[in-house]
């Protein structure tokens, strides 16, 4: 069964450059989703030195280990390019509690590039994984979501729009170019959240 995109657009994403952090997590997962969802119209690349950001349209912050991600993004000197990027984040998981404003976990320094307050691992251990059908702003019917150590965001500011939520708090939001998930999109078959990630890139360009 055909999976309905979240806009239908001719040619759309046609040269869009997209970078998933590559330092540790799902990295492969979300190349073949953004691969799967552009179609061949734009270039997917591992990112693992600050460098090649600034190159790029959109870049993935994948699910992972945030305290992890977080080490390795200071240790390779990627933090100051990564906040000053001008283009757009997709953040899933531990990268959703990366790009937060707040964080409830000491140890990590998040990135601030969304006005959120973030819950790390809100709804307990891996074993706590669960799977859920949840309706997306955008979307014409609801997302079937996995959530596994899945954070959520407590708080958003005026400039955070929520695109869906569960019982426990917001899981999707976008501020601007940046989208951020509490979810893996990428582990199912359904693209439509990578392509509407890259259609909004499109608009800009």
């Amino acid at each position: 069964m055909s999976i309905p995109s979240a806009r239908t657009r001719c040619c759309s994403t046609v040269g869009v450059r997209i970078g998933v952090l590559a330092l540790q997590g799902d990295v492969s997962e979300h190349m073949r989703a953004f691969r799967d969802a552009l179609g061949g119209r734009g270039a997917v690349t591992a990112v693992r030195h600050a460098g090649a950001i600034g190159d790029l349209d959109g870049l993935a912050i994948p699910g992972g280990e945030s305290t992890t991600i977080g080490r390795l993004v200071d240790k390779n000197a990627m933090r100051r390019p990564i906040e000053e990027f001008e283009g757009g984040i997709f953040a899933t998981c531990a990268g959703m509690v990366l790009v937060a404003r707040d964080v409830d976990d000491p140890r990590i320094t998040p990135l601030g590039l969304i006005d959120m307050a973030v819950g790390r691992n809100a709804f307990g251990r891996q074993r706590e994984s669960f799977e859920a059908e949840v309706p997306i702003s955008g979307l014409d019917t609801p997302f079937h979501a996995i959530f596994i150590r899945a954070p959520v965001a407590t708080r958003v500011g005026p400039e955070t729009t929520v695109l869906g939520r569960v019982d426990r708090g917001i899981v999707a939001v976008r501020s601007g170019l940046h989208m951020a998930l509490s979810f893996h999109p990428e582990l199912g078959g359904d693209r439509r959240l990578h392509r509407m990630f890259l259609e909004r890139l499109q608009d800009t360009r």
